[in-house]
């Protein structure tokens, strides 16, 4: 795709990044034929294809709209365009920075959008907030209009004491920010796998929100600081020989694994957040090629998993998940369009309700399709979306094995 950038755009940070992705675009509209939003809109300017030429057209004229905005909002950032494209379009990229630059050049979003993204930035991020809103809306749960109460776990497992255990090999494990809250059991049902297959966690109190919910809501540079201060909690247990980052929650994996790219330019953390990237690990890139028969699992079950695009999409983990469970003895039941995006999608399904919606019912048919006795998922947002939907119970994949050990 030929580019004529205008001076304006020539002076944004990611212009070059932008007209180099641009010009891998050949139109062939592969990306729209899986993109959930098409599929749903069947609109042009609702598919990746449509979208990059909103973008285009905002970077040469120099002029942002509000019509662009809304297409780009739509948006779920499943990546499953990637996936598709056969000409590597880095996609995710350049709707960054297209989201960034419609945020500086168009008129401001209307008062109601700018007050619930600023509310969400001012609660996600923060682990202990977030728990004493749980706590709270679980208290007066019968008050709340159904799509909030819809928001907050059908029951939470409390997390039991962790293992003191020592081992000579050692792992950091993020706890994350809202995970803790809506799905205590899933980090230490983690820590309890790792520390049978003779890895030690080590705890990074410092540690905390990856920096997804800021970035993916206009506030980059808030995000990156997020990043920025993770790396900093990491530092001294990764020079003390920790020798890998987990993450239980993919959404958390496939934003960590893009430190060392989004701080590429920084000159006090491009090398540590290199080195941070290529530490992270999905929790099922650890077990993929641990000793699965220390674990005595005593009988898997019947389940449907559904893979997070930020798994298969953002991680390239597709299937992974699945072969270790088949390995551990569940039975797993056929899935159609597993590829497809639920509409969790971080803060998508509040800032989107209706597509959300929409999506998570056609997920929800799919993975039920096979009358599993419960629905795993890799991400704490797909799991609270789908599981608010009232239906087949949903809950982290780690947690079944754990309860499958003797």
């Amino acid at each position: 795709m030929q580019t004529n950038l205008s001076e304006r755009a020539q002076q944004l940070s990611g212009a070059e990044a932008a007209e180099a992705v641009l010009r891998t675009c050949v139109h062939c509209g592969f990306c729209n034929a899986t993109c959930p939003t098409y599929q749903l809109l069947g609109n042009e300017l609702d598919g990746p294809r449509g979208r990059i030429y909103l973008i285009k057209q905002m970077l040469e004229t120099g002029e942002a709209h509000a019509s662009t905005r809304l297409h780009l909002d739509r948006c779920l950032t499943c990546r499953n365009c990637e996936t598709t494209c056969p000409s590597g379009v880095r996609y995710s990229a350049l709707l960054d920075v297209g989201r960034l630059t419609v945020e500086q050049w168009a008129a401001p979003r209307a008062a109601g959008e700018r007050l619930q993204r600023g509310l969400l930035r001012a609660t996600l991020p923060h682990a202990p907030l977030v728990r004493a809103l749980v706590a709270t809306g679980q208290a007066v749960r019968f008050l709340l209009p159904k799509r909030l109460a819809d928001k907050l776990p059908r029951t939470a497992r409390p997390a039991p004491p962790r293992s003191l255990a020592r081992h000579a090999r050692t792992v950091l494990l993020l706890e994350g920010c809202v995970q803790p809250a809506l799905s205590p059991n899933t980090n230490a049902a983690a820590a309890r796998v790792l520390d049978r297959l003779g890895l030690c966690v080590v705890p990074a109190a410092e540690a905390g929100c990856c920096g997804a919910v800021d970035f993916h809501l206009d506030a980059q540079e808030a995000g990156l600081d997020r990043a920025r201060r993770n790396i900093d909690a990491w530092w001294p247990a990764i020079e003390a020989g920790a020798e890998s980052i987990v993450l239980t929650a993919s959404g958390c994996g496939a934003f960590v694994k893009e430190y060392g790219h989004l701080l590429r330019d920084d000159p006090a953390y491009a090398t540590k957040a290199e080195r941070v990237s290529a530490l992270a690990m999905d929790l099922v890139e650890v077990m993929r090629d641990a000793p699965l028969e220390n674990l005595g699992i005593r009988s898997g079950g019947k389940i449907a998993f559904h893979c997070p695009c930020t798994l298969q999409h953002a991680q390239k983990l597709g299937g992974v998940v699945e072969a270790v469970l088949a390995r551990l003895g569940f039975e797993l039941t056929p899935v159609a369009d597993s590829h497809l995006c639920c509409g969790s999608a971080g803060t998508y399904s509040l800032t989107q309700p209706e597509l959300s919606r929409q999506l998570r019912d056609r997920k929800l048919d799919a993975l039920e399709g096979g009358r599993p006795e419960i629905i795993a998922t890799a991400n704490i947002g797909c799991q609270m979306h789908l599981d608010g939907a009232g239906r087949t119970p949903v809950t982290h994949w780690i947690e079944l094995v754990a309860d499958a050990m003797d």
